[in-house]
Formats: C-alpha cells, structure tokens, sequence
C-alpha cells in the first residue's frame, strides 16, 4: 500500500477551562457584622444624649469601682436608681400607667460613701425626694385631667348649662371632682338615687377624663342637713349611699374599669361643702376622688 493511501492522523488537544469559583456568602456575615456595628454605635448616641452628667459619672464610676457596694438590691447598679429619661417625659394615655420611682434602701443611710461622695450625689434616691416627685408627677396628671374634663364640657352644648355644677380641687387626699346641686338643677330626684340623664352624661365625660390616669378612685354621696326618713326606717345615710353606688354603676358603665373603684361611701350631712349653711343645694353632691398614690409611700 502506497504512503498516500494512509489514513491522516489528527491530534486534538483540548483545554479545560475550570468555571470562576463561587464568591460563597461570606460577605453576608461582613455585612452583617458591619449592620450590628453601625446600630450598636447609634444606640451609643442617642444614651449618651439621653443620659445627664450626672448618670454618666454614675456608668464610669460602675465600670472603675474603689469600693464594693454593700447594699443587697438594686439601686446600687449601673444608675443607683435613677432613670435614663428625665421625670415625666413619658406619659401614658391609655394605659393603667403608673409612676415608677427607685428608692435607696432604708438602711443605706448608714452604708458608706460610695466612691467617696455622700450616697445623694452619688445618684441614690431619697424617700423624701421620690415622694417629692410623685407629688409633682401626680399634680400635673391633675391639671391635665381638670383641663380635658373643663374643655369637653364647654364643646357639648347639652352640657354646657351644667359647668357651674362640677367643681374641681385638690385635696390631701387626691383630686376631687364633685358634682353638686345647685339652684333649680339638681343631679338627682329628691329623695331619691335614680340619677338624672344629664348627670349620667356629666360622670361620662369625667370618666373620659380620668381613664388615662392610673389612680384609684372613690366614690362619696352627701346630702345636705333636710332630714329624710321613712317608716322603713330609710334615712340621709342610706339615700348618701346608695347615691354614691348609683354613680359607681355610672361610672363603671361608662367604660371605666371596676377594679380601680376601691371605696364607694354615703356620709349623710357629716361633711358639708357649704359649712356655714347646712341647708345650702351645694351640699347634696357626688364627689369622685382620684386618690393619690404618693401616699402608699407612706403605707409599710
């Protein structure tokens, strides 16, 4: 067989080319990292904004300690007890709020200094200065409440005729909100604990104004010095009674929760808001008290 009648040979080469390898998800937990970095350093921002000299100094004080605190709660961590937030700046409008205030223990008079300042300085709360402002939060809640409570009487037409009705004080006791008879508009029939439409309309509208406080509240009837009695032997006491639950019902109806009702009294003429004049329309009234709660501070 001749060389031209021979099959050619082809040599093929092929190179492989390997695909780019995969970037895989580890800039995901750099980017994660540099995501919890960022929020950490924000949150840094806005305590240091947030926190007085005072609370600082506190923090630093924490984190260098000269002397180990002898006092078993908590007062004496990071704040000794005092709030990141100035008082009062958050206030509930819906909720059972009520006022948080840390106390020092009351054998932390005799503990010693703590990094050499007396325990005040040092961020701890005196009995006397937590109760100075709950008095002082709970005063400006008051405010609040009589000045809601005047402006949606004075809105509603119907019940405008009955401002001179409502009157609003404060006493030891709380905020008191009596709702009183006067000259030819009476809250309630004579002689009698059926209450009157615009009476009940008046006890929604406090209620309105009162829901977002978190106080206690109790419920006192009174008449006024005209005797009443049956052959039943039904007097003042029992109409100043069953007055005072006729409102509780009211009240309670009106959206306000019972359990912040804790006392609902009939006291007959004992207590007249007119002294000089037993007689007086003032002194046949409904009084709803807001009791305070700076006096649990002194209940142990």
């Amino acid at each position: 067989m001749s060389e031209s009648n021979q099959p050619a040979i082809i040599i093929k080469r092929v190179k492989k080319v390997h695909a780019e390898a995969h970037h895989g998800g580890t800039w995901k937990v750099a980017y994660a990292d540099f995501v919890t970095a960022m929020m950490a350093f924000f949150l840094l921002l806005w305590l240091l904004n947030a926190t007085t000299e005072e609370q600082m100094s506190g923090i630093a004080n924490y984190f260098s300690p000269t002397a180990a605190s002898n006092s078993p709660s908590g007062a004496g961590g990071i704040l000794g007890g005092v709030s990141m937030l100035s008082p009062g700046a958050m206030k509930s409008s819906k909720s059972e709020a009520g006022v948080t205030v840390s106390l020092m223990p009351l054998d932390a008079s005799e503990d010693p200094d703590v990094d050499g300042l007396p325990a005040e300085k040092s961020g701890e709360a005196s009995e006397e200065d937590a109760r100075e402002l709950l008095e002082k939060l709970e005063q400006e809640e008051f405010e609040w409440a009589e000045a809601t409570l005047r402006g949606a009487i004075e809105s509603i037409p119907e019940l405008r005729a009955f401002s001179d009705n409502l009157l609003i004080d404060t006493t030891a006791q709380g905020m008191r909100i009596p709702i009183v008879d006067v000259d030819e508009q009476s809250m309630f029939p004579s002689g009698s604990s059926e209450m009157l439409a615009h009476t009940e309309a008046l006890l929604k509208q406090v209620v309105k104004a009162i829901i977002p406080l978190a106080n206690s509240i109790a419920v006192v009837g009174h008449t006024d010095s005209t005797p009443y009695h049956d052959e039943n032997g039904y007097t003042n006491w029992e109409l100043s009674t069953d007055r005072a639950n006729a409102s509780r019902r009211a009240l309670v109806g009106a959206g306000l929760p019972a359990s912040r009702i804790v006392r609902v009294v009939g006291k007959a003429d004992q207590e007249p808001l007119v002294a000089d004049d037993p007689f007086s329309p003032q002194n046949r009234r409904i009084s709803i008290i807001l009791l305070r709660e700076s006096g649990l501070l002194d209940e142990s």
